[in-house]
């Protein structure tokens, strides 16, 4: 229960934001979400599920109920959303304000991985060893070397800069405010992952950005970090046998605001999944040889692990070995249908075949062995005192091969493990490349069981929200997707926009639907060819690339030459110039996929037509959602109507969203499937919709 100080807090709070904010205008959905974050944080282990349409103001609402309840509770709030955009928005804009308006002194930290920080001691590595890439080293010189090939001058010069930029405290190492362009090739060479990191051993420890980082986190009391960092602390095991608090506060000891919650069940199912890339995994275990060569005579012992050199040697060759065995199983007793261009196999409700298990389970046992020994001589490695530059460049190859092993005995211990009788099984496959390389894989099908076991009863409080997270109000597939405690609390605010009068949806007298592909593709280049305002701004959203591509073929060359198709440019850079041609008043129409239909805000004239041309079914062949589907239909449940329906309905109703922004904009949604008509379950789909005017042309 909150406590009488608490409340009066949020409601003195609430009256600053009214006075100060310029243009406020009060508006109840804001003010019940406000009340039910409060009464959620108010007692340990509360959870709130909030859909708040665009303009509710949920930042400002769960910062009001969210802050002041963690300063009187003593706790830390911990905000974790999807993107970058928000968390750059929060940090430098909505919670600076409300600060400013409350008269709060409060620590704010952005939270990041490893990756997205500058590596010291790999930026020295860099730059000392372009030379030896020029030269051409081979052997296990070139094993250490961060260069796979000569640098090109545009990297060179990167490298300078940003080594003088660090050096004269200039640039604080955070990679997305790089003070020069980095390439896709320099990126992972001058930052780390966790397996790279020698941590407190290193020499630029101190001056660290990600340490640095590390502690300004531990200091602040307000954290903002995004969903993937979040998860992987909750699934790090922490004090006293329980999960998280390594990298980010104590579960216990914090308020998890879930911003653009519906991203949290994929990204924790993404979580663990696993993947093994055998012809390249065999390859990387003949250099680990090598190296762990190096390491013995680096540190001059005879053995390391309770293992001699010859001893590891043979582990290593059994464990390749036995990888080669497994491949070889997999070809002779999985024949790809040659008319396939991504074959797979799926084992069904997740079982493999008996002898490709039995394998799994000898390598599940192998890779563990490894990994121990590994531990050991990469222990003793970073442990020595004066091993140099080559004590470095091993430190960090060994703890990267550390690292891969590790994922791969995710994997064979996916694969030979059995499923509990009462929950789904994990997805297992195998994937045949464009070069013929095997790819075993492995995933869990639903994040309730992870989410159960490492968020909800361990946390102080947690929030999930987002524009949208049910089917009409209906929260159950949601619900079901994360494993929700019966007790939380689901609520869908209602819109304060006036959806009716400023929105209409259409759905035009189509005459094929999209499951004939080639023709639906025709249809639709010739609706968008007669009917779209091309001297407006328009957005038109794709389930797939090849349609996207095949209905730009369709069009006539004038109207082309007014698209910008997503892929073509950067996404930031699209929308700019998208902007910048409405602002100049020249028509524009982006052509997107998923990505652009949420989180894109193009408020006013920049977006007066949203075209959808085909409903958001999930794509038939994912092996995760797949394998999910048959576990229901094995329990005589309806995958279509539990998981399909409501999820397409829930990303529907986003696509919707990207039309009105505010309070001013108008436009219309145009529908260009008509199976919202003619099947079933279209009426629900539509019912499910905010109340925009509907236009449906009947049939020719």
């Amino acid at each position: 229960m909150l406590a009488d100080t608490t409340k009066d807090a949020i409601r003195a709070a609430y009256a600053r934001l009214r006075e100060g904010l310029p243009g406020f205008r009060a508006r109840a959905s804001q003010g019940r979400m406000i009340a039910e974050v409060a009464k959620a944080f108010g007692q340990h282990g509360g959870v709130a599920v909030i859909e708040a349409p665009t303009g509710t103001g949920k930042s400002m609402a769960y910062l009001i109920a969210g802050v002041e309840v963690a300063r009187f509770q003593k706790k830390k709030l911990l905000i974790a959303t999807a993107t970058v955009a928000l968390q750059e928005q929060l940090v430098q804009r909505d919670i600076p304000l409300y600060l400013q308006l409350n008269g709060i002194e409060a620590k704010v930290a952005l939270a990041k991985g490893r990756g997205r920080y500058l590596c010291p001691r790999n930026l020295l590595m860099a730059a000392n060893s372009i030379h030896d890439a020029q030269l051409g080293l081979a052997g296990f010189e070139a094993d250490l070397m961060l260069w796979s090939k000569p640098p090109q001058a545009r990297d060179k010069q990167a490298l300078a800069k940003l080594r003088v930029a660090f050096d004269h405290n200039e640039w604080n190492g955070d990679m997305d405010s790089a003070p020069e362009p980095v390439s896709d090739l320099l990126r992972p060479m001058i930052t780390t992952s966790a397996g790279g990191c020698t941590g407190r051993k290193c020499g630029q420890f101190m001056i660290c950005p990600f340490f640095a980082a590390r502690r300004a986190v531990d200091d602040a009391e307000i954290i903002v970090a995004n969903q993937d960092l979040v998860l992987a602390d909750l699934t790090m095991p922490g004090e006293d046998e329980g999960w998280g608090g390594v990298i980010l506060p104590r579960p216990d000891e914090t308020l998890y605001i879930f911003d653009e919650g519906h991203h949290v069940s994929g990204k924790a199912i993404d979580r663990g999944a696993s993947e093994v890339y055998m012809n390249v995994t065999v390859r990387q275990l003949s250099r680990l040889g090598r190296q762990v060569h190096a390491a013995y005579s680096l540190t001059d012992k005879q053995t390391l692990g309770k293992l001699s050199l010859d001893a590891g040697d043979a582990k290593l060759q059994e464990l390749s070995n036995t990888l080669e065995e497994l491949e070889k199983e997999i070809r002779l007793g999985w024949l790809p249908d040659p008319a396939e261009t991504e074959p797979m196999y799926r084992g069904s409700l997740g079982q493999l075949p008996e002898p490709w298990v039995e394998h799994a389970r000898v390598l599940n046992i192998l890779t563990g062995e490894v990994q121990r020994w590994l531990t050991a001589v990469r222990r003793a490695v970073v442990e020595m005192t004066d091993g140099g530059p080559t004590q470095e460049a091993l430190s960090r190859e060994l703890g990267i091969a550390l690292e891969r092993i590790g994922k791969q005995a995710s994997c064979w211990r996916a694969w030979s493990s059995d499923d509990a009788d009462d929950a789904p099984p994990l997805a297992r496959w195998v994937t045949l490349g464009a070069d013929q390389q095997l790819v075993c894989h492995a995933s869990a099908v639903s994040a309730a069981g992870l989410l159960r076991s490492v968020l909800w009863g361990n946390a102080s409080g947690v929030l999930m929200t987002s524009a949208t997270l049910s089917a009409g109000g209906n929260f159950r597939g949601f619900a079901d997707a994360v494993g929700l405690p019966d007790d939380a609390v689901t609520l869908s605010l209602p819109s304060p926009f006036d959806l009716t009068a400023q929105a209409r949806l259409e759905v035009p007298a189509m005459r094929t639907m999209p499951d004939a592909r080639e023709a639906h593709a025709e249809e639709v280049g010739e609706w968008l060819a007669a009917n779209l305002d091309w001297d407006a701004g328009n957005l038109v959203l794709f389930t797939s690339r090849v349609k996207l591509d095949r209905v730009l073929q369709k069009l006539p060359i004038a109207q082309v030459r007014r698209v910008r198709a997503q892929g073509s440019l950067g996404k930031s850079q699209l929308v700019a110039e998208h902007c910048a041609d409405i602002d100049a008043g020249k028509g524009s129409t982006l052509f997107g996929l998923a990505s652009f239909g949420e989180g894109l805000d193009l408020p006013g004239k920049f977006c007066e037509t949203v075209v959808i041309t085909q409903l958001p079914f999930a794509v038939p062949t994912d092996p995760v959602g797949a394998t999910y589907a048959e576990w229901l239909e094995s329990r005589g449940r309806n995958p279509f109507i539990e998981v399909s329906i409501p999820e397409a309905t829930r990303l529907l109703t986003q696509y919707c969203g990207r039309l009105i922004r505010n309070e001013t904009d108008h436009g219309r949604i145009v529908l260009l499937d008509r199976r919202v008509v003619t099947k079933r379950y279209g009426s629900g789909m539509l019912k499910a919709l905010p109340p925009f005017q509907r236009v449906i042309e009947r049939s020719p």
